[in-house]
């Protein structure tokens, strides 16, 4: 019997190299699935991280998350980011049962992993305009749309953290 854990890890995928990933996309290629992709750090998994992730996936029927590396998140966000490990922020991700894929990506777009992917929706929060999310050219060259999705107010995880201090 397969447990809990073992279905979590099942879904996680240390970057677009791992060959368990490149075979479970020819898998699901093969069946026709519609893939939804976004891409963040979900250093602190909160409200608005979980509505957006819920809504993201109802687009598609597989969706993959592409997930900053700690390396990523400091050349973004500063030294003392992130607060979680890259495992535990998958691992939290990956136990949403909508998820069926987090991906690792180490650079700071994750330009590389969509093209790798070739996601049918490209979808990101609402502090973006879709012609300025990184992929929306590539995604609408293979015939996939980006899509938006406001943010649920009042949450944010700097905002967590600045309660904190």
């Amino acid at each position: 019997m397969t447990t809990n854990l073992e279905i979590l890890n099942s879904k996680i995928y240390s970057s677009l190299e791992d060959l368990n990933f490149g075979r479970r996309l020819t898998q699901w290629r093969l069946t026709n699935n519609k893939f939804v992709f976004t891409n963040g750090c979900f250093d602190i998994l909160h409200r608005g991280h979980v509505e957006y992730l819920s809504k993201a996936a109802e687009l598609g029927n597989k969706m993959i998350i592409g997930l900053n590396t700690d390396s990523s998140i400091k050349r973004l966000k500063g030294e003392k980011r992130p607060i979680n490990d890259w495992l535990s922020r998958a691992i939290v991700l990956a136990s949403l049962t909508w998820v069926d894929a987090v991906v690792g990506f180490d650079d700071d777009t994750p330009i590389k992993l969509i093209e790798f992917v070739k996601p049918h929706y490209l979808v990101k929060g609402g502090d973006y305009i879709a012609q300025n999310v990184v992929g929306y050219n590539f995604v609408k060259q293979n015939g996939g749309d980006t899509i938006i999705i406001p943010f649920v107010e009042g949450y944010s995880t700097t905002n967590i953290i600045n309660k904190s201090k």
